[in-house]
C-alpha cells in the first residue's frame, strides 16, 4: 500500500511527478507501477520511441485560441487523452478508482477502468458521475463470467467495452517478482470472484505448456460484439494483420498498446507500430494510443501519426500516489495545458488540425518525413475525424 501522507498534492509540475510517486510508496508497490516485462527493452522504447520524432511548427498563422475537445466513439470529450486502464488503485492510495473517476469526471475526460479494479465497476460509476467511462474486459475463463462483467458495465453506464488482446498469460516481469508484489496472490478486486486476473505461467517441465486463462481469440471477440449494444474497443494492437482481424471482427476502435510494457519484452513500442496501423484501418476504425506518453508534446506526435486519442497509465497512477484525487486532478490539468500550450506553439488551434505535416523524424533531409523503404512516413493527413 502506498505510505501514509497529506491528500493534497505534493508537486509541482510534470517534471517532478514520478519522483512525488515513488517517495510516497512502498518499495513492493513501486515494483509493480513501474516494472515491465524481462529487461524492461520494450519498456524503455515506449519513451525513446517519442525522441525519434520532432515537431514542425507553423508560424505566423493567426491562431488565438485552441479547442481541445474531440469525440470518442461519438462521446464528446473536452480533450484527446484519456485515463487508460490500470489496476489495485487501491494498493496506491486509499482513494482508489473513485479518486481517479472523480477527477477525471470533473474534468470533462474519459476513464477507462479495469477488470482489476480495487473498487466495483459500479462503485467508480458513481464517482464519475454523467461523465464518459469505458470497461476494460479480460476474458474470463468461463465465459458467463466475461459476459456478466459486460452485463454489469452496461448497466452502471459504461459507455464501450475495451477488450485487452496481449494478456493470454501474464508477461514476466522480473522487477515486480523481486519488489515482492502479489507474487503467490493477487490483491483483491473490487469486481468480486468473477473477475480474475489473467494467469501467471505454469512451470515448464519438457511437456505442453498451457495456462488456464479465458478464451483469447477473435472468436471471442466476435461473442463480446453480437453480445452487446457497447462499442467494442481491441485493445493490444501492434501490428496491420491484427488491426485488420480487429476490424474484421465488428470493433470500432484499434486500440494501439503493449501493456505499458509489461507482457512481452522486445514487442515495438506503441509509437513505433503506430503508423502501419492507421494505415491498415484507414477510416473504417478510431484509432488510440498508450505507452511512453508523459508530455504534451508526446501526445501532439501520436497525433500526427494518426492517433485520434492517447491514454495516460503510469502517470496517472504517480499523481495518484502523490496526492490521491486532488494529484490525479492536478495531473490532468497541467497536462491538458501543457498540449494545448504545445498546440498553440505549433500553429494549430485543434486536434483535429494536426496531421503528419506537423511531424518529422529526426535528423530527416530539410525536417519533411523521409519516404525511403523500411522507415513509413507518417500519414500526409489524420483521417477523417
Amino acid at each position: 500500500m502506498a505510505r501514509p501522507g497529506k491528500g493534497s498534492a505534493t508537486f509541482s509540475g510534470l517534471d517532478g511527478l514520478e519522483a512525488a510517486a515513488r517517495r510516497r510508496l512502498s518499495g513492493a508497490v513501486w515494483g509493480y507501477v513501474a516494472g515491465g516485462a524481462g529487461e524492461e527493452r520494450t519498456l524503455a522504447e515506449n519513451e525513446a520511441a517519442f525522441s525519434r520524432w520532432v515537431l514542425r511548427p507553423r508560424v505566423g498563422a493567426g491562431v488565438r485560441e485552441v479547442d481541445l475537445s474531440t469525440t470518442l466513439l461519438g462521446t464528446t470529450v473536452r480533450a484527446p487523452f484519456f485515463v487508460a486502464p490500470t489496476a489495485y488503485h487501491g494498493e496506491i492510495h486509499p482513494g482508489g478508482e473513485r479518486a481517479t473517476a472523480a477527477s477525471t469526471g470533473a474534468l470533462g475526460l474519459l476513464g477507462v477502468y479495469s477488470t482489476l479494479s480495487s473498487d466495483s465497476l459500479e462503485t467508480i460509476a458513481l464517482a464519475s458521475g454523467r461523465h464518459p467511462r469505458w470497461f476494460q474486459l479480460y476474458f474470463q475463463r468461463r465465459w458467463k463470467d466475461s459476459l456478466a462483467l459486460v452485463r454489469r458495465a452496461e448497466a452502471a453506464g459504461y459507455g464501450a467495452v475495451v477488450v485487452t488482446l496481449d494478456a493470454p498469460v501474464l508477461g514476466s516481469r522480473d522487477r515486480q517478482a523481486r519488489s515482492g508484489f502479489a507474487i503467490r496472490s493477487s490483491p483483491p478486486v473490487g469486481n468480486g470472484p468473477g473477475a480474475a486476473s489473467p494467469p501467471r505461467g505454469p512451470e515448464w517441465h519438457g511437456g505442453p505448456y498451457a495456462p488456464r486463462g479465458g478464451d483469447v481469440s477473435w472468436q471471442a471477440v466476435r461473442r463480446i460484439v453480437a453480445a452487446t449494444q457497447l462499442p467494442v474497443v481491441a485493445k493490444g494492437i501492434l501490428t496491420a494483420e491484427d488491426a485488420r482481424r480487429a476490424v474484421e471482427s465488428g470493433v470500432r476502435a484499434v486500440y494501439v498498446s503493449n501493456h505499458g510494457g509489461r507482457q512481452l519484452d522486445r514487442a515495438p513500442a506503441s509509437l513505433d507500430a503506430l503508423p502501419e496501423v492507421v494505415r491498415a484501418v484507414g477510416s473504417s476504425a478510431e484509432v488510440y494510443l498508450d505507452g511512453g506518453v508523459r508530455r504534451g508534446s508526446d501526445a501532439l506526435v501520436a497525433l500526427g501519426l494518426g492517433a485520434r486519442a492517447v491514454g495516460l497509465g503510469r502517470p496517472v497512477l504517480w499523481a495518484l500516489a502523490a496526492g490521491g484525487q486532488d494529484g490525479v486532478g492536478r495531473f490532468l490539468r497541467l497536462f491538458g495545458s501543457e498540449l494545448a500550450n504545445a498546440l498553440l506553439l505549433l500553429g494549430r488551434g485543434s486536434p483535429h488540425e494536426v496531421d503528419g505535416t506537423n511531424i518529422a523524424p529526426v535528423g530527416s533531409a530539410r525536417g519533411r518525413p523521409p519516404h525511403g523503404p523500411g522507415r513509413p512516413s507518417p500519414p500526409r493527413s489524420v483521417r477523417a475525424r
